[in-house]
């Protein structure tokens, strides 16, 4: 499906303080044919935290051009303490595009940092890791890890597949001896100040990038 890219239309401005609201009003001029529109949108003004192309789009309508060009790596992340940073994490996922993203333990997680992203992006739930990994070895998919263990490659020399599942584990405990144990390989980020760790959100959007610099920009490691 191709994209068509609606006719500009200002953004509403607050003329008191002359700040600018997000998206687009009401549709002006003649109504556009076809599926992907909402009439709802259309007649009201369309929000969202959305791209232009996809202004006045429905929801579904997004969700299936999206569908169409996924790319070929996967985001999980351990949730056994209602980790925080798994909404920011659907975020950057849906930023990359990632096929889907995977949440191994609760099934309930915080969505704030999402930002509404959850509802483009597919999220399915694994409630152990024996379920999740038997899942990923059933798709093929080589298991990825990225922590600090001992045995961690670095991540900017690490070949990474382009058939895989980047492995989080929650903030403070990391990833469980479980998911170390099933990895193909565990994978850390070089780190030059004095902190040990770096936050597992902001990790796993370095991760993304990396097999999208890889994948996408076709950028060798050596």
């Amino acid at each position: 499906m191709s994209i068509p890219v609606p006719a500009p239309v200002p953004d509403a401005a607050d003329p008191e303080d002359n700040r600018h609201e997000v998206g687009v009003g009401p549709w002006e001029g003649e109504l556009p044919e076809g599926e992907q529109w909402d009439p709802e949108l259309l007649a009201g003004g369309d929000r969202r935290n959305v791209l232009d192309a996809y202004r006045y789009w429905s929801m579904d309508a997004i969700v299936a051009e999206l569908d169409t060009r996924r790319h070929d790596f996967h985001i999980a992340i351990e949730n056994w303490q209602h980790d925080m940073n798994i909404g920011t994490v659907v975020r950057t996922a849906n930023a990359f595009l990632a096929k889907e993203v995977h949440i191994i333990g609760r099934r309930r997680w915080n969505r704030r940092g999402a930002m509404v992203t959850d509802r483009y992006q597919h999220v399915r739930h694994h409630p152990t890791v024996a379920d999740f990994t038997a899942w990923a070895r059933g798709e093929g998919l080589a298991i990825i890890g990225v922590d600090i263990f001992p045995d961690s490659e670095k991540l900017e020399t690490y070949e990474l597949p382009r058939h895989c599942v980047l492995v989080f584990g929650q903030e403070g405990p990391g990833l469980s001896e479980e998911v170390h144990a099933a990895a193909e390989a565990t994978l850390s980020i070089e780190q030059f100040g004095s902190t040990r760790s770096i936050n597992a959100a902001a990790a796993a959007g370095i991760a993304m990038h990396a097999w999208i610099r890889r994948h996408v920009f076709d950028q060798s490691v050596g």
